[in-house]
């Protein structure tokens, strides 16, 4: 899963930031983006797209990604700026701060000379392949949708503390049918996306936020 990476440094770039999101097709929460640059050569043993991984193996893989990436930085955007932007331009900004947020482990800002980024194009001065599948393709993607989806998960069982009707926890803002039976039972709160639910309530009704 290295290739692409190792095509870029033969070239002589030295901080590949790979990006990836998780949380585009939620009915609530953030969607959240994580920039990572990564040690050239390191290849983590079980790094893969994390949406094959078991929770478990997320969470050892986060800590192991945490401990080695030279830089991490998190972006993401919120219910309102989703219902606001769409959730396409939305997922774009939220990649955008990831990047503007790289950080080593000292706290200093890492200004990255190559982007790998998952589908998306972004719109900086900084050259980019955009990869379609990239979390299955590119190690450093993956290890990004790795820390975007636990740094995510974590967020909204918090979340299922203070609001536990719409089980957050087990189904993390996504439309299962539990989700789905809240929604009907309770109305929307503060954390849904008002534009992805048109096809849940009738679209002549209006959406009460409690």
């Amino acid at each position: 899963m290295l290739k692409i990476e190792q095509e870029l440094w033969d070239k002589g770039y030295n901080y590949i930031a790979c990006i990836d999101e998780v949380g585009r097709g939620c009915l609530a929460g953030s969607v959240v983006a994580c920039a990572i640059i990564m040690p050239r050569n390191l290849l983590i043993d079980g790094v893969n797209d994390s949406k094959k991984l078991t929770p478990k193996k997320r969470d050892y893989l986060y800590d192991v990604i945490k401990n080695s990436a030279i830089a991490i930085g998190i972006g993401e955007m919120n219910c309102s700026i989703v219902d606001e932007v769409n959730i396409k331009n939305a997922t774009k900004l939220a990649m955008k701060k990831a990047i503007e947020n790289l950080l080593d482990k000292n706290g200093n800002k890492i200004i990255p000379d190559h982007l790998l980024i998952d589908a998306e194009k972004l719109d900086l001065p900084i050259p980019q392949l955009n990869i379609i599948k990239g979390d299955e393709k590119c190690h450093g993607i993956a290890a990004a949708s790795i820390i975007a989806k636990v740094y995510r998960d974590r967020q909204m069982e918090e979340l299922d503390k203070k609001y536990p009707q719409y089980k957050f926890a087990k189904n993390k803002g996504y439309g299962t049918k539990d989700h789905v039976q809240a929604l009907l039972s309770f109305g929307p709160i503060e954390i849904h996306r008002k534009t992805f639910l048109k096809k849940i309530f009738d679209k002549n009704e209006q959406l009460e936020i409690v």
